[in-house]
């Protein structure tokens, strides 16, 4: 039935899938603040707790996927992903509750981006593929993740907004699309050849965590890959609220999809991008993700929805960029035997980002937003000439 499709194809949906299951949240934190009662600073903790989830299931899934398979590993963080969408659609009235879905669900991401990505890019070389490029490696985990984060979040946002049951069905249209996820899946080759020898626990060890392009290039950069996506679909709509009104929940959608569409966008260009800059795109995704930081400190003065915008067009390229080229750096230092545990570490440092709408809430009391993402703005900046000091080091 599926001998046609190529083999990472029958991959990608449960990235999409499991993606979708992570992010989907977000645009409806205004939903819990409006029917469930939750503070700002609580919706902000259930945005970012999911990487407590997130962090282990990367760090973790890639050697168990070593030494157990791609394939069962893969399938049990669909499994977790669509057991931690049901019981948050079980918890509206307790917070204790919608905690513990958000950490299922954050461990159902991180299995997807270390072991699913690692999987896609065995699936991309000889013998699954004889086509691919060298760049699809990367490419291609990236997009069904990406894409899985912005149209999950549209679909649940709309249906949030304007259909029925408004914290229930988002999360019934999750656990269904997963299942049907699931029939491709099973049907994708296994390609780990044979299981690693040793200990698990030594392999939990990622020596080229060290590794002097990892840590000059990829450790400044990497926070700001989801950082940016939390700042363009989580701040930006909180500071405009007032002026969005009934149709809050719209807008943060709206931001979400934009944000994540431009990223999306964007990915397919990387490769070029890295020849015609010879091999700067991560500088380039720097760049862009400084402007878009800037453009939110002076959103936090003006408030404007159209400049908000504008934001998260800016950081949604900056984030395509980025999250592409560090994988593409990451490939480049890593063996077979160490791509899982290193692409973990790589998304952990990514997804560590995502904490920064819940760290700006909490600050907020004692500053303004202004401040806040004024600072910001001048870490980004010593990060990309970090980035670029590195890179030509590395040269």
């Amino acid at each position: 039935m599926f001998s046609r499709i190529p083999a990472w194809l029958r991959v990608a949906p449960a990235l999409f899938v499991m993606a979708w299951g992570g992010n989907h949240f977000t645009p409806l934190l205004h939903l819990y603040e409006q029917i469930g009662h939750y503070t700002t600073l609580d919706v902000n903790l259930l945005l970012g707790l999911y990487v407590l989830g997130l962090i282990p299931g990367l760090l973790l899934a890639g050697p168990i996927s070593d030494h157990r398979g791609r394939k069962p590993v893969t399938i049990a963080g669909v499994l977790l992903s669509i057991a931690g969408n049901a019981v948050i659609a079980a918890g509206l009235g307790n917070l204790v509750v919608l905690c513990a879905g958000r950490l299922l669900a954050g461990v159902g991401v991180g299995i997807a981006m270390a072991v699913g990505t690692s999987w896609i890019k065995e699936l991309s070389s000889r013998p699954f593929d004889t086509r691919a490029d060298a760049a699809a490696g990367a490419r291609r985990p990236s997009l069904a993740l990406t894409l899985g984060f912005g149209l999950g979040a549209g679909v649940s946002g709309v249906l949030a907004q304007w259909g029925p049951f408004p914290a229930l069905v988002p999360y019934g249209i999750h656990v269904l699309v997963s299942a049907l996820a699931l029939v491709p899946l099973a049907a994708a080759p296994e390609t780990l050849a044979a299981p690693a020898r040793g200990s698990l626990w030594r392999d939990l060890r990622v020596p080229l965590a060290g590794h002097a392009r990892f840590v000059r290039v990829v450790l400044p950069a990497a926070p700001w890959i989801f950082g940016a996506a939390g700042l363009a679909y989580a701040v930006m709509p909180q500071l405009v609220a007032d002026k969005t009104g009934s149709l809050s929940l719209a807008y943060a959608t709206l931001l979400t999809v934009l944000t994540l569409g431009t990223g999306a966008l964007v990915q397919p260009l990387v490769k070029r991008l890295n020849e015609l800059t010879h091999g700067r795109a991560m500088v380039v995704g720097m760049a862009l993700m400084l402007a878009g930081v800037l453009l939110a400190v002076i959103n936090a003065r003006m408030l404007s929805p159209v400049l908000a915008l504008v934001a998260a067009l800016t950081l949604g390229a900056a984030y395509g960029i980025c999250i592409v080229a560090g994988l593409i750096e990451v490939q480049r230092i890593a063996g077979p035997e160490d791509l899982a545990g290193i692409t973990g570490v790589y998304y952990s440092l990514a997804y560590a980002g995502f904490l920064l709408p819940t760290v700006l809430a909490a600050f907020a009391a004692l500053t303004t937003y202004t401040v806040l993402l004024a600072v910001l703005a001048v870490l980004c900046a010593a990060c990309l000439a970090l980035v670029s000091r590195g890179l030509r080091r590395a040269a």
